[in-house]
């Protein structure tokens, strides 16, 4: 007898793999009947084989866990401790930025220290949210080419900079970083200061309208000796005034320069001390 079941010809009961109904309650066990691993299913088994009750479950976790995470903060006056010497960026600092921005130096280098013993006692106190309350948008990350210019500001000299910028290899042999001799030839675009900082204050920055009026002025005084110094620093104290590349015009070399100079300088971390109820 054939035991293909394929065969026309072939009879179960001749087959000594199967197991008629009748000889199973014979022997006291009904054939076919439900493995015990299915009989026995637990609910966290059909849940998850249930594509409807786990999509819901899933949602319902993801708002419970959202609502306890963002609810609190509306109940908070401020999310960022406030810390002392802080200030918005001068004209010429924020043109700086935008230069740097522009340029993509994000893209190689972060402004974020970590509260790790290795990179503090590398690149200096881990960075505070306080430093980057005035970026739009902030220059925090992890990608990381070159070193982190958190606190950058104040370690090299000007002449180290503008070496650095025009040809990199120069002062570090091993850099990857491209020349930006070109921003040293490149006359600063004044005409949209004042522009410029309203809208950053448009956003919350607090620029007062004394710092507006008066940005297309500072802009130029940063870079010369002689001009309303005390005014510039009564805005932006701790701002660095001096010609930062050399050169008689103002370039984008000189705003660069100043805003990578004052990077980690506004706040005095001999004397800070973190608010540990935050």
């Amino acid at each position: 007898m054939s035991k293909n079941p394929r065969d026309p010809n072939y009879d179960p009961a001749d087959d000594p793999k199967v197991v008629t109904a009748t000889e199973g309650l014979t022997e006291g066990e009904v054939p076919n009947e439900t493995p015990e691993v299915t009989a026995n299913i637990t609910f966290h088994q059909r849940f998850e084989r249930n594509a409807t009750l786990l999509l819901v479950g899933s949602l319902l976790v993801v708002s419970v866990g959202g609502i306890v995470e963002i609810a609190p903060l509306f109940w908070l006056e401020n999310t960022i401790e406030e810390v002392e010497g802080m200030r918005p960026y001068s004209p010429l600092e924020l043109a700086g930025r935008d230069i740097y921005v522009r340029e993509g130096c994000y893209v190689c280098h972060s402004q974020m220290i970590r509260p790790m013993r290795d990179e503090v006692e590398r690149y200096g106190h881990y960075s505070l949210a306080a430093e980057s309350m005035y970026d739009h948008p902030f220059q925090w990350g992890s990608k990381r080419t070159g070193p982190d210019l958190a606190r950058v500001g104040g370690r090299y000299s000007d002449e180290w900079h503008v070496d650095h910028l025009m040809d990199p290899q120069s002062v570090v042999p091993e850099s990857i970083m491209p020349q930006y001799a070109f921003l040293a030839d490149t006359r600063l675009n004044t005409d949209q200061t004042r522009a410029l900082v309203a809208t950053h204050a448009f956003v919350g920055v607090p620029y007062t309208d004394d710092m507006i009026a008066a940005a297309d002025a500072d802009i130029r005084v940063q870079v010369d000796p002689f001009g309303d110094i005390d005014g510039l620093l009564e805005r932006y104290p701790k701002a660095q005034v001096r010609n930062f590349d050399g050169l008689p015009a103002l370039t984008e070399m000189d705003a660069l320069i100043a805003y990578l100079q004052m990077l980690g300088t506004l706040v005095d971390f001999s004397t800070f001390e973190p608010d540990a109820s935050r």
